[in-house]
């Protein structure tokens, strides 16, 4: 993997970029290790709020300066939390690539939280945290979460609750920085045309000066779960369900192969087991996923629909029935080789873009200490087995030990 290079700054912070030549565009992110599950109960939501602040004046920029920077050439600036990473990010034509990258860097170090900004910026928190309870799509998910993970943090919305976002000040947010950054765990990405020697003279100049800083972050890892089902009442038409349990964590040696079967079960592609059972042969749904989704100590699987609460019995038997096809026989051959192809092709059209690159850099080196190439997750690939494929089925897919969210009308 010649086109990416590595660098450490003296102050610990990591530099990654990849050369791509056949590009005008750059993107540029800054990926902090830090997420709401380092929040502590009375700061929920305050990662999510600092994403949003931070946008609101630095120590040399107004709100309006920072709007302007990029958006009067054309670019993007942009930013997300999630339970364990907090990311600033810009995409902009190459000739603005430093501009970028001293802009990013300048609200990621230097947010000065103005009191003005924070209150407004705490309504618009308010008004989106309103709006996210009447997507029933989104908020089962969450509220899922809770029930994987209750009395944890990653049980806990990102969006934190209206008494917390209500409480929090200036102070907050600047204890809440102070306790969890640490240099050593952030990296800043980049891919484009220029050369590595000239982003890493710019990351230098730029981030070079942020002070080190290193800090032992205690996540504590999760108990086990014991499987619940629940039912609430919402305004709705249509019930939305939410059925699964924990799982892998990234370093896990099952990964990748649980990965292959939640793909085969419920992955983005028509043909998928639950989409060609639930909705192509009996109509039963719009749409249905299943997705898997891996943190530093542990993990999820879900499926989520959506469906007329007098289909929900029924769904649920024909999901239980594609799992019992998983557990009782293993895949044959063809079919084997078929999933394998069908997920290599996925990835190989998800490196495409060149801003999901950039942020799976970010990630990968934050998480795992290593980027790995397509040819390395290809022969990994190749080494499942049809019998590990039948275990992991037998051992995650037993619905006595899954749980169940509902959102009934």
């Amino acid at each position: 993997m010649n086109s990416i290079q590595i660098k450490t700054l003296s102050n610990g912070i990591t530099i990654v970029h990849r050369q791509v030549l056949h590009t005008e565009i750059s993107h540029v992110g800054i990926m902090l290790d830090i997420g709401s599950r380092d929040e502590l109960d009375s700061e929920q939501g305050l990662a999510h709020f600092w994403e949003h602040l931070a946008f609101k004046g630095t120590e040399k920029k107004s709100n309006i300066q920072i709007i302007n920077r990029l958006d009067l050439i054309g670019g993007e600036l942009n930013a997300y939390t999630t339970k364990e990473k907090i990311c600033f990010h810009a995409s902009i034509l190459t000739p603005y690539f430093e501009r970028a990258l001293e802009l990013i860097t300048d609200i990621t170090f230097h947010s000065t939280f103005p009191e003005k900004e924070l209150e407004k910026e705490r309504s618009v928190i308010l008004e989106e945290m309103s709006m996210y309870y009447e997507a029933p799509e989104d908020a089962i998910q969450d509220d899922f979460d809770e029930l994987l993970f209750p009395n944890h943090p990653l049980g806990v919305n990102i969006l934190g609750t209206q008494e917390t976002v209500k409480s929090f000040t200036q102070s907050h947010l600047h204890q809440f920085i102070d306790r969890n950054l640490d240099t050593s765990r952030i990296v800043i990405s980049s891919i484009g045309k220029l050369p590595h020697e000239k982003v890493f003279a710019w990351a230098e100049k730029h981030a070079g000066e942020i002070k080190s800083k290193k800090e032992h972050i205690n996540r504590i890892v999760p108990p086990a779960m014991v499987p619940l089902e629940k039912i609430t009442k919402r305004g709705l038409t249509q019930s939305h369900i939410a059925i699964g349990k924990q799982s892998y964590a990234i370093e896990n040696p099952n990964r990748l192969a649980f990965f292959m079967l939640i793909n085969l079960l419920g992955g983005p592609s028509m043909n998928s087991l639950l989409n060609v059972s639930v909705r192509e042969r009996h109509g039963l749904v719009y749409s249905i996923e299943a997705n898997f989704t891996s943190y530093m100590d542990a993990g999820f699987w879900a499926i989520y629909f959506g469906t007329e609460p007098n289909q929900v019995n029924k769904s649920i038997r024909l999901i239980h029935k594609e799992f019992n096809k998983l557990k009782d026989r293993e895949l044959s051959a063809s079919a084997l080789v078929k999933i394998k192809s069908q997920l290599k092709g996925q990835m190989a059209m998800a490196e495409e873009s060149n801003l999901n690159f950039m942020l799976m850099m970010a990630k990968n080196l934050l998480d795992r200490e290593k980027i790995e190439t397509l040819e390395e997750l290809f022969e990994q690939i190749d080494l499942v087995t049809a019998t590990q494929l039948q275990s992991l089925a037998t051992d995650m897919l037993n619905p006595d030990q899954l749980s169940c969210l509902i959102f009934e009308p």
